[in-house]
């Protein structure tokens, strides 16, 4: 296969990370009716530019055949919403928003971070290419665009007077296969001394977890902190400073400005981090390819860890029907026959299946009836939630599995 060209820097792609096999779009939940049709897959090949060192993987499907209508609803998850309110309130009060400022989120999904802004009296404006999504945030008094962000609609904004004192992004700079132009459109939508914060999953994590989870179709790049001040920089952006968060096992949010802003002062966690990641040789080749084998190492404790559990009569269901959950299960190769069921908070996905390895999607009510022995946390990064949510299972001896970093059985 032809894997084209790096979609930031247009040199060759020759190198491998990972080859994952071919696998269904991650949130291409089917109706039962669906079970009968053959399920379209896609290679789930990523590759690194051995130029600007970006993670990544070919455009296979069209961002609007993958989002247009979309099953991720953010505020189904009580932890989002925590850290979400967190970071509005910090970031607010650190950038002094009032009602004369203009806070403009790409991504926005249902409007669960945009609303806090609201409550605050701080002017918002949602960007959510899914209509079922944005109508959810619209329905909540979210005023909210049904676009794609880039700078078509950047330049559509700053014409119409829009440009935000705060442009945020969370988890969306991943979901970009044209990353110039939606950069330049981030430098178009920006007030002069305005401010960017884009959140993301950190590769240096990601490479140190092996984290092969966060790879689906829908996720076209994989960033670490080197590459992103490069992309920035190339269109007139900095990078002044940076937060930690634990979101995905480990994602950076970076704050961005107008190269020629200077009323800013840049982190000493921006120096550090560059040098972090300068000393973990983040442009190396060679420090990927120790993912693939490790990878298939996770893969083979996994249908170890299965098999001996329905050798024992061991019933096993899931908890969480997440994208990352699917990119895993596929890869084990694990199916309905395995593991009996899922359940999720979500009511748009209940009552469908998982793609490729057709899991039905209960209600989370579905645990105690059925009291399995094994519940397996496809949303591993909110382990800790689900956990004290479902925490009854232990009534009858059921204990947790989370998959990753590291396979652990928890009682």
């Amino acid at each position: 296969m032809n894997a084209g060209n790096c979609r930031f820097c247009q040199k060759p792609l020759k190198h491998k990370f990972v080859d994952l096999g071919m696998s269904p779009l991650a949130n291409s939940y089917l109706a039962h009716e669906d079970l009968a049709c053959q399920e379209a897959t896609y290679p789930l090949c990523v590759y690194i530019c051995h130029s600007c060192f970006l993670v990544q993987l070919p455009e296979h499907k069209s961002p609007d055949f993958i989002f247009t209508d979309y099953a991720f609803f953010s505020s189904y998850s009580d932890k989002i919403l925590e850290l979400s309110k967190v970071y509005c309130n910090e970031i607010a009060s650190r950038l002094n928003l009032n009602s004369k400022n203009l806070v403009i989120e790409i991504a926005s999904n249902d409007g669960y971070l945009l609303k806090n802004f609201k409550t605050m009296g701080i002017p918002i404006l949602g960007i959510e290419p899914a209509k079922n999504v944005a109508e959810v945030a619209q329905d909540a008094g979210i005023p909210t665009l049904v676009k794609f962000f880039g700078t078509k609609t950047a330049s559509e904004l700053s014409s119409d007077g829009k440009q935000a004192d705060l442009l945020i992004g969370n988890n969306v700079l991943a979901h970009v296969p044209d990353l110039n132009d939606f950069v330049q459109g981030l430098k178009i939508a920006l007030k002069p001394h305005g401010v960017i914060s884009i959140e993301f999953p950190h590769l240096l994590t990601m490479l140190d977890k092996y984290l092969f989870d966060l790879i689906y179709h829908e996720h076209f790049s994989y960033f670490s902190f080197t590459t992103v001040e490069k992309i920035l920089e190339k269109h007139n952006l900095n990078i002044f400073d940076i937060d930690f968060v634990p979101t995905h096992g480990g994602s950076l949010r970076i704050l961005g400005k107008h190269i020629e802003d200077n009323s800013k002062t840049v982190s000493q966690k921006v120096f550090d981090l560059r040098e972090k990641e300068k000393r973990a040789n983040i442009k190396s080749l060679d420090t990927y390819q120790k993912f693939s084998s490790e990878v298939k190492k996770i893969k083979q404790n996994f249908t170890a860890f299965i098999l001996q559990a329905k050798e024992e009569n061991k019933s096993i269901a899931a908890y969480g029907a997440p994208a990352k959950g699917n990119t895993f299960l596929n890869y084990c190769k694990i199916k309905s026959n395995t593991i009996e069921y899922t359940v999720d908070r979500n009511p748009h996905k209940q009552g469908k299946y998982l793609p490729g390895t057709h899991i039905p999607i209960h209600h989370p009510d579905q645990i105690k009836k059925t009291r399995p022995n094994y519940l397996l946390i496809l949303p591993w990064n909110l382990k800790d939630e689900i956990m004290e949510q479902m925490s009854f299972i232990k009534e009858w001896g059921g204990q947790f599995v989370i998959p990753l970093p590291k396979l652990s059985v928890v009682k």
